[in-house]
């Protein structure tokens, strides 16, 4: 050790009071938190009872009544620390800071000589779902040890409500990972929460087919009574209109009062939530006058996905008596609330829906754009992946002034420890960092992944078992793997390209295309990341029973977050240009062939005058309108987004790049491209391909906002460019405005406006 270091310890050790001697006293929880997280960090026990002469005393009190809710002040005297909470849950939450504020390591316990804080937190909820079902990437294989620790965890950072799942949802009956059942799991999840005196809230979807029948209405108080009866503790339920479930809302609301007498016979103080989530226009405004009577039994409303209107908008409808709770998606990254803005398709192509997604920035963001509407928040999760994301949203919160390196940070040195805890935050941003724009230029994420790599070299063997070490190496190891392949298949494609535009007969360009793209698979680059990222894979199913792969870990799909099984997924043109090097070969004769080649590979040229949007891709999309910038419109209500279209089992189909990415517009919004300086005396037409997901909703085209250029009619599957012609009156001033909608007022998750490619050419 330098005498830098050896100085710099001894300075810090000055203004510090030792409390490896301390002895604790007040109420049994926090005592217990207290105690038990100091000894796992540093392998001291503080001692319990009443205070001993000269030794120091950390005393955990609550204060009269009269200050804030939950609140707290820490102080430190000359030999004492004193946690003063508000209330009994304010020694709770004090008692959390007090943990992030000590110096641990091991043999040693200390904090900073005068330390003091004062604070209460700004919103009354600060939640989080955590849904104990087959569907999760990982909450399935946990014990209630394993709860126990997790809703410790988010306890320490000022969470004081968990939303459970009962045993029936929109979920598999049975997990392989279950080491209890649901309702036991859930029962036990109840007494867990309730040790800590945090609320028990449940997420309760109506889904029978039809509650107008007296008999499913008996059959759903048994059911839901039942868990009612069965879980210690609850103190309010909440009940999606949709996603999953479909009730008109005069039924759902007829339900819903029953079930609140139902549910207040067992929990007298509970009280019933509900949100619009899924509902056609027709219903929404249905359900927007059943809600302007005044029911009483009605506590307040949610907003979550799939709610079709803005949150300004639904707090403008709904009486001011009824708050509104958020419920953010913090865990997917696309197809959801909010999805990572312009990510890069081949992020999504692998890493997927549900990755490890810590999102600091944006999540802060969103956070401080809306939460200003509700009364506090419980969010959406499928998985720790989003660990990160809750702790982002517990401590804004508690102060929503927070910045988002701070709190990184001050995760960082908890879970994490003082050693790595600086290089671990900076790492966590760099993560976040690495989603930003086109991964092909996005040099960043190499030293992203240097600098974990300096700290998994400095890390000891109890850091390289920290699961949350685990989930960040994963990801910096997974992205740069992606990178580098997207940048290997990115070069092979453009010499196969070159092979098929040289001047030789087209089987011979064809077989040299062939054989480049060959080459290149069969030698990837970058083994030793994948092979990496395979070995955490190992370690996260060990440690916290991520389920990364389908086969080896038995992940319910692909799609959910088993991106283990996409890694490998392909990123370049390969399997389309070998579906159409097939049918080259098969034709009569070297023409034919010649033409066939030259419109694969000036695929994406308009001709003279023309021009080319591949929509889905940012950098190429020049004349899509895009609407409200993300700063405000994060969940693209009124705004294009980028969305892919990934087929959940993983399987590869033989698309172009560009048909796996579109642009599209959400419910009643528009999808619009604006060109100007166009000839006013040409002829145009119009190239279009429509891929995207296979959903229901048709799409029409119109011209100007006059001239039908198709009416609403499926898309193409597999995807094909089709042709319309555009009206000369269309373009006669030089200018020309394109615009794309569905069906108005659908009901359901609100997506089918989706262009992937276009090409505005002269006729």
């Amino acid at each position: 050790m330098s005498l830098g270091v050896v100085a710099a310890a001894a300075l810090r050790a000055a203004f510090a009071l030792p409390l490896q001697d301390a002895v604790v006293t007040g109420p049994a929880k926090p005592v217990q938190v207290l105690v038990e997280e100091v000894e796992k960090r540093t392998q001291v026990r503080l001692a319990t009872g009443a205070p001993v002469a000269g030794k120091p005393v950390i005393r955990l009190v609550q204060a009269a009544a009269g200050r804030p809710a939950e609140g707290y002040r820490i102080r430190v005297t000359a030999n004492e620390v004193i946690v003063e909470g508000n209330d009994a849950r304010g020694v709770l939450f004090g008692t959390g800071r007090l943990l992030r504020a000590l110096a641990l390591s091991k043999g040693s316990v200390a904090i900073a000589d005068g330390f003091s804080v004062e604070t209460a937190p700004k919103y009354g909820l600060r939640g989080h779902q955590l849904g104990y079902r087959p569907k999760t990437n990982s909450y399935d294989a946990w014990t209630l040890a394993m709860w126990d620790q997790y809703i410790r965890d988010l306890a320490v950072f000022g969470t004081n409500a968990i939303e459970l799942i009962p045993p029936r949802s929109d979920d598999d009956d049975d997990s392989p990972h279950f080491p209890l059942s649901k309702i036991d799991t859930m029962t036990g999840m109840s007494k867990i929460i309730d040790s800590y005196g945090l609320d028990v809230w449940i997420w309760y979807p109506a889904m029978d087919a039809d509650y107008s029948k007296p008999e499913t209405v008996e059959f759903a108080l048994k059911e839901w009574g039942e868990v009612f009866r069965r879980l210690p503790r609850i103190d309010a339920v909440f009940v999606p209109g949709g996603d999953p479930g479909h009730t008109q809302p005069k039924y759902l609301m007829a339900l819903l009062e029953k079930q609140t007498r139902l549910l207040k016979q067992y929990h007298p103080k509970a009280t019933m939530w509900v949100a619009p989530q899924g509902f056609s226009q027709e219903w929404l405004e249905e359900f927007y006058a059943i809600v302007r009577t005044g029911p009483a039994w009605l506590t307040g409303i949610v907003f979550g996905p799939q709610v079709r209107v803005s949150l300004p908008e639904l707090r403008k409808a709904i009486p001011a008596k009824y708050p509104i709770r958020h419920y953010p998606d913090i865990t997917h990254t696309i197809r959801s609330q909010y999805p990572v803005p312009g990510w890069d398709a081949a992020y999504a192509l692998t890493l997927g829906r549900e990755p490890v997604n810590p999102r600091p920035v944006d999540q802060t963001h969103i956070f401080r754009l809306l939460q200003p509407l509700t009364n506090g928040f419980l969010t959406y999760s499928e998985g720790c992946n989003d660990d990160v994301n809750k702790i982002v949203w517990s401590a804004l919160g508690w102060n929503p002034e927070t910045d988002p390196g701070e709190i990184v940070r001050d995760y960082a040195n908890y879970f994490i420890g003082p050693p790595l805890a600086g290089g671990f935050a900076e790492g966590l941003l760099s993560l976040e960092r690495n989603w930003r724009g086109a991964l092909a230029g996005n040099v960043s994420v190499e030293t992203t992944l240097r600098q974990f790599q300096a700290m998994e070299r400095a890390a000891t063997p109890r850091d390289k078992l920290n699961w949350r070490f685990q989930q960040a190496l994963y990801r910096a190891y997974y992205d740069a793997y992606i990178r580098a392949r997207l940048l290997h298949g990115n070069q092979a494609e453009a010499r196969a390209m070159e092979a098929l535009r040289r001047p030789q007969a087209p089987l011979d360009a064809v077989r040299e295309a062939e054989a480049i793209l060959a080459s290149a698979a069969a030698h990837p680059p970058a083994a030793e990341l994948r092979a990496r990222v395979f070995e955490l894979a190992e370690a996260l199913f060990q440690s916290i029973r991520m389920q990364l792969s389908v086969p080896k870990y038995q992940a319910i799909a692909v799609g959910r977050g088993a991106n283990l099984d996409s890694i490998d997924f392909p990123l370049n043109n390969r399997a389309w240009l070998d579906e159409n090097f097939r049918a080259i070969r098969a034709m009569a004769n070297d023409d034919d062939r010649r033409r066939a080649l030259d419109a694969v590979a000036d695929w994406t040229n308009p001709g003279p005058g023309g021009f080319y949007d591949d929509l889905g891709n940012t950098a190429l999309q020049p004349h899509l309108v895009r609407g409200q910038a993300y700063a405000q419109d994060p969940a693209h209500l009124e705004s294009a987004l980028i969305g892919f279209a990934i087929n959940p089992d993983g399987k590869i189909s033989p698309w172009r790049t560009s048909w796996l990415q579109h642009a599209e517009a959400l419910n009643e919004s528009k999808l619009s491209m604006q060109y100007d300086g166009l000839d006013p005396a040409a002829l145009y037409k119009v190239r279009i391909v429509y891929a995207g997901e296979n959903l229901p909703p048709e799409i029409k085209l119109t011209a100007d906002g006059q001239y039908a250029i198709h009416p609403f009619r499926k898309r193409d599957r597999p995807p094909k460019p089709v042709e319309f012609d555009i009206p000369k009156e269309a373009t006669a001033d030089g200018k020309l405005t394109l615009t794309w909608e569905r069906p108005k007022g659908l009901p359901g998750n609100g997506r089918g406006t989706q262009v992937s490619e276009v090409w505005l050419m002269r006729r």
